[in-house]
């Protein structure tokens, strides 16, 4: 009696080459692809680090910052120079960068549009009208303060556009763009006149802080932030999932057991306290958010929720859009808005020519 030959086990074809990460009873899949583009986005942060390290009045050379990071150069000036005064600067704009660029993420997903983003659906201005709040009504400057009114805030702006976005008890993602517009420019209008009824000095500092900055950012502003967003990254990961699923549809969601309403709901609080941890240290920086989830699908050729390679390429966003200020003189608001304007130009262009 003949032995009945199996045919070889099948394979599922995800479309892309995959690497399979077991660890214990935890096990995923990885693309290739963007395994490769996140090695080299990390290389290219690192890289730019150090050359920005190196800028400033008094220029240093990349072996002279790696030999202060690590302890090994003598030469005390070079010690202070990167590890007290410009290291908090670097680590600032990538932590911003990542948490802006992991925002931008959620919201896309959520909205299921390429314009869903929290300073375009006026999100990140109410985080500015909190801190706008805190520092001329209430006379606080301080790191915490601003950062509780700036949550505050943005989730205030963010019920307020879910509810007059919700349908049948369903929010709509165009509609929640369209009421986001509005409110933020709602919003804009209270800023301006808040200006203009204190004092010039007052009104002065907060239009500087308005124009997105990390100068003068240090240690002391660096780890309270560090801190939170290390806290709300786990939360976005947990998030992930889940919102993939509902860029099917809430209907498909539900299907699959997926609270839809819940889900939100915590996507936009995560969401907006990832910005305004970023408003409450450097004010509004624009269009990072928007940009970076847009240029890490295209890197990746992925679809939907990047969570990884979107913050790391926020990150490299930031971080060279502040070495390009610190040349140019200006804050590094200015740049991205300049950058990010010309690119939300070419989007709604391409995005046009796609419509039939």
């Amino acid at each position: 009696m003949s032995a009945v030959r199996q045919p070889p086990p099948r394979t599922l074809d995800h479309g892309y080459r995959t690497l399979v990460v077991r660890r214990g009873r935890v096990s995923g899949l990885v693309g290739v692809r963007s395994a490769v583009v996140c090695a080299l986005l990390v290389a290219l942060v690192l890289a730019l680090g150090i050359v920005a390290l190196g800028i400033g009045t008094y220029q240093l050379s990349p072996a002279q910052v790696v030999g202060a990071l690590l302890g090994t150069d003598d030469d005390a000036k070079a010690r202070l120079l990167v590890v007290t005064w410009r290291l908090p600067r670097v680590l600032f704009a990538v932590a911003c960068g990542i948490s802006l660029a992991i925002s931008g993420a959620i919201f896309q997903s959520l909205t299921r549009n390429p314009l869903g983003s929290p300073d375009v659906i006026g999100f990140s201005t109410g985080s500015y009208t909190g801190v706008v709040l805190m520092t001329l009504v209430v006379g606080s400057t301080g790191y915490l303060d601003r950062a509780a009114a700036a949550l505050v805030g943005g989730c205030a702006t963010a019920a307020v556009v879910y509810l007059l976005s919700l349908s049948r008890n369903s929010v709509r993602p165009f509609r929640l763009i369209i009421m986001g517009i509005g409110v933020g420019a709602l919003l804009g209008s209270l800023n301006s006149a808040l200006m203009l009824s204190t004092d010039l000095d007052a009104a002065m500092l907060t239009a500087v802080w308005a124009a997105g900055s990390l100068y003068g950012l240090g240690h002391a502003q660096l780890w309270p932030m560090v801190a939170l967003l290390l806290v709300l990254l786990p939360l976005a990961a947990l998030l992930a999932p889940s919102l993939r699923q509902l860029e099917l549809g809430d209907d498909a969601a539900r299907g699959l057991g997926v609270r839809a309403s819940r889900v939100q709901v915590s996507a936009v609080i995560v969401g907006v306290a990832l910005t305004a941890l970023v408003t409450a240290a450097a004010g509004p920086i624009a269009f990072i958010a928007l940009a970076a989830p847009h240029v890490a699908r295209r890197l990746t050729r992925g679809s939907g929720l990047v969570l990884v390679p979107s913050a790391l390429v926020g990150a490299f966003l930031l971080l060279a859009s502040d070495v390009a200020a610190q040349q140019l003189g200006f804050p590094v608001g200015v740049v991205t808005v300049s950058v990010g304007g010309g690119y939300l130009v070419w989007l709604l262009t391409a995005e046009y020519r796609r419509t039939p």
